[in-house]
């Protein structure tokens, strides 16, 4: 009895290390994204980000509509790339909730964003990731966009 018991505790002390590992190569994907988005380095973006990611924002427009926008990624890269010296963008992330079933993961980031020092507005990022032989990858990536309801630090 004790063997089967200590076998037991064996196995899921190892399940849960194995979790534990895996979400932080997880947590690593959306922080080297983060890197290469605030230090303009695309080539760092792209090596965390599927070739054919889906980009979308979500906000209500100043008329009080619901806006759902899909952009090409690209547009992303090419404004990273071409902003200037002069423009700081620095999104900090809150909070990182990670779910993880087989060879996807979805990770919850509650975000504030600055501009040149200034809060600009604050939202939430829902990333989709796919496990690419061993690399997580993103495939997806949604945010939303507000002033109201922020509590910028």
């Amino acid at each position: 009895m004790a063997r089967i018991i200590t076998y037991i505790c064996i196995v899921l002390t190892s399940a849960l290390y194995a979790q534990e590992d895996e979400n932080k190569n997880i947590k690593a994907t959306i922080d080297t994204f983060f890197e290469g988005f605030h230090k303009g380095d695309t080539t760092l973006m792209k090596s965390v980000m599927m070739d054919n990611m889906i980009l979308q924002t979500t906000f209500t427009n100043k008329e009080g509509e619901n806006m759902l926008v899909t952009e090409e990624p690209e547009k992303l890269i090419e404004a990273i790339a071409n902003r200037t010296s002069d423009q700081k963008w620095d999104e900090r992330l809150l909070d990182y909730s990670i779910q993880v079933d087989g060879t996807m993961a979805n990770v919850w980031t509650p975000y504030e964003f600055w501009y040149n020092d200034t809060f600009s507005h604050c939202g939430v990022n829902s990333f989709q990731l796919f496990n690419d032989d061993g690399t997580w990858k993103i495939i997806y990536l949604i945010d939303t966009r507000r002033k109201e309801g922020c509590d910028p630090k």
